[in-house]
């Protein structure tokens, strides 16, 4: 097992998991102590480097696009205090980091994964129930609802409506800005696709200022993104059928046509396997029950 241990944090790699705890030092930023101990499974993980510096260096994970919630919502946003993948390491300690970044990647090399993007989230995302305030108000989500309340900074037109209270099922999307110069930030909850207004005055965003507590409403975002369909997965499904089906499915049989010829034994043995496969990534809502039908009855069709 390959392990350091700073101010900033401590890191453990297993041969299977890359363990992320958040180090005690008044320094480490409110976002990573709140998120806690972060388990980061080999195969979400694109790549490690270790960066020297003249008075510390940083260890950085890079992970594939779409398997963590709050690399997705954060966008690269994140300012590098708050970043829970990035390890401060003193000079005197850059040997145990590069030991620790050949151990890392000798497991990538030999376990062959795949550096791409991921067509599902593979870390959970921030434990529910959460709640943070910033801003002009404070988010809650529980796994079903988004409770959004409001404080004395709260523009009147907003906060006269009262508590909103979103179901999950009624969310499209979430954004989350961090402020930057003059510009305030925000946490927005997308319910329609028409133009929403000014976060100050949207009844489904929390306008943030710029202040210490800001970074917090990343972990509600990433919460509720977690919980949400993938954004990767619906650009797979035409793959997924498209390999299925195969080309004798593409285009229908003209009338008359005979049946398919029954199945091998060995082919019998691989669409049961691609049926079974069908009804996993349904039942995780990577395939909608239309496009599960379609796929199965293709699957089907061959046996």
């Amino acid at each position: 097992m390959a392990e350091i241990i700073q101010k900033d944090g401590t890191w453990t790699f297993d041969g299977d998991t890359v363990r992320i705890v958040p180090g005690s030092d008044k320094r480490v930023s409110l976002l990573r102590k709140s998120l806690g101990e972060v388990a980061v499974p080999l195969r979400a993980l694109a790549g490690i480097t270790f960066e020297p510096g003249r008075k510390s260096g940083r260890l950085r994970l890079r992970l594939r696009d779409g398997a963590d919630p709050l690399t997705r919502v954060a966008g690269g946003k994140l300012d590098e205090g708050s970043d829970p993948y990035r390890l401060t390491v003193e000079n005197d300690r850059a040997g145990v980091a590069e030991y620790f970044v050949d151990e890392v990647r000798n497991s990538l090399l030999l376990d062959e994964v795949d550096a791409g993007p991921t067509e599902r989230y593979l870390l959970p995302g921030p434990a529910l129930p959460i709640t943070m305030g910033a801003g002009d108000g404070t988010a809650t989500f529980d796994g079903e609802e988004i409770r959004l309340e409001w404080n004395w900074k709260t523009e009147e037109s907003k906060s006269s409506r009262g508590t909103t209270t979103l179901s999950l099922g009624d969310v499209e999307g979430v954004e989350w800005r961090p402020s930057a110069g003059m510009e305030n930030g925000f946490l927005r909850f997308r319910v329609g696709r028409g133009n929403s207004p000014a976060p100050k005055y949207d009844p489904h965003a929390v306008e943030l200022y710029g202040f210490r507590k800001d970074p917090l409403m990343a972990l509600v975002a990433a919460a509720v993104v977690a919980r949400l369909p993938h954004p990767n997965a619906a650009a797979a499904t035409p793959a997924l059928l498209a390999k299925t089906s195969g080309p004798a499915d593409a285009v229908p049989a003209p009338a008359g046509a005979s049946a398919p010829a029954p199945a091998s034994g060995d082919d019998h043995d691989a669409l049961l396997r691609r049926l079974r496969e069908l009804g996993e990534l349904h039942q995780a809502g990577i395939l909608t029950a239309e496009e599960f039908t379609t796929a199965k009855q293709a699957v089907l069709k061959r046996l």
